[in-house]
């Protein structure tokens, strides 16, 4: 059988599926997708991240596609009602990276709310400004609203709880009275409510036709003044210029993102030169660790059903 990588993966991940099929690995092929089409002609199982677009075309091209393994867990880039149609299995590494993308917003959320992380350049030439640099902000005892309370969530609410964060959350998916909210210590709230009670808000949904756009000039109005915003879902779930501009008047009082509607984020962004602003090239769930138990995870998975699929 034969395996097609497209995206980067860890090494000894993609040696233990060289040792049992034909497999071509080549991170750069997502920039070629012309040569995806070319290779995946014959290929059993292929295995992308976030920027190989497996649309209905991609898999028309692939008639012997069995299974595609996605290295991370959001699926907006692949069209799964197309793959259910041909039968062909979509595994996603739920839960491999969760620890990265926890610790990346409560790293983030401090950076903000202290403020005084990046007066290097400042204080390295010469400066000292201890009195702009004095009213910081502390993490414990401030409000962690979770929007989206599924496994990242939930971890980056036990991250926040152990630092003496108080945490509230909205996710449409859970009742009120779900066992989740009340393992995780967490208040289960409506959006505006989260909102408007957060010192921080941390986003972790997909992006869908009702999230798109779901924090909007309107609601980023309704949060609390100087509060921070982190997004490490999708760059569609928030306007960017409505970020911009909220930041811009010291209404939000900082914001982390790591994902963007378009990506590579374009130069001349409205977020260019934005105040109390973290820009990261979605790599929130990406640590050497984190590539690891993804890249195994997904290997071994993908193993598994070849295997099972050779056995039918």
């Amino acid at each position: 059988m034969r395996i097609l990588i497209t995206e980067f993966m860890d090494d000894a991940a993609v040696a233990s599926l060289a040792a049992v099929h034909d497999t071509f690995y080549d991170r750069t092929l997502a920039d070629r997708p012309d040569d995806i089409v070319a290779r995946v002609a014959d290929a059993d199982a292929l295995i992308v991240r976030n920027r190989t677009q497996v649309d209905a075309a991609l898999l028309a091209a692939a008639p012997k596609l069995a299974v595609v393994g996605r290295l991370g867990v959001g699926l907006d880039n692949i069209d799964v009602d197309a793959a259910r149609t041909r039968g062909v299995a979509v595994i996603p590494a739920t839960g491999a990276n969760a620890l990265a993308v926890a610790e990346y917003v409560i790293g983030t959320a401090m950076l903000l709310l202290r403020g005084a992380y990046q007066s290097t350049t400042e204080v390295a030439a010469g400066a000292w400004p201890r009195p702009a640099l004095s009213n910081g902000r502390e993490i414990a005892g401030k409000t962690l609203g979770v929007v989206g309370f599924g496994g990242i969530g939930r971890l980056t609410a036990k991250l926040g709880r152990a630092l003496g964060m108080k945490v509230c959350g909205y996710d449409p998916q859970l009742a009120a009275d779900a066992p989740q909210w009340r393992d995780a210590h967490a208040t289960p709230l409506s959006l505006d409510d989260v909102l408007s009670r957060s010192d921080v808000v941390t986003l972790h949904v997909p992006l869908t036709k009702e999230t798109r756009r779901l924090i909007d000039a309107d609601r980023l109005a309704t949060m609390r003044t100087g509060a921070v915003l982190i997004n490490t879902a999708r760059g569609g779930v928030v306007d960017e210029r409505a970020v911009a501009d909220a930041l811009r008047s010291g209404r939000l009082g900082g914001a982390a993102l790591d994902v963007f509607d378009a990506e590579p984020l374009p130069a001349g962004s409205p977020l260019s030169g934005c105040p109390n602003l973290v820009l990261t090239p979605h790599i929130a769930g990406v640590t050497a660790e984190s590539n690891v138990r993804v890249s195994t995870m997904i290997a071994e998975r993908v193993l598994a059903h070849l295997a099972a699929a050779r056995k039918a």
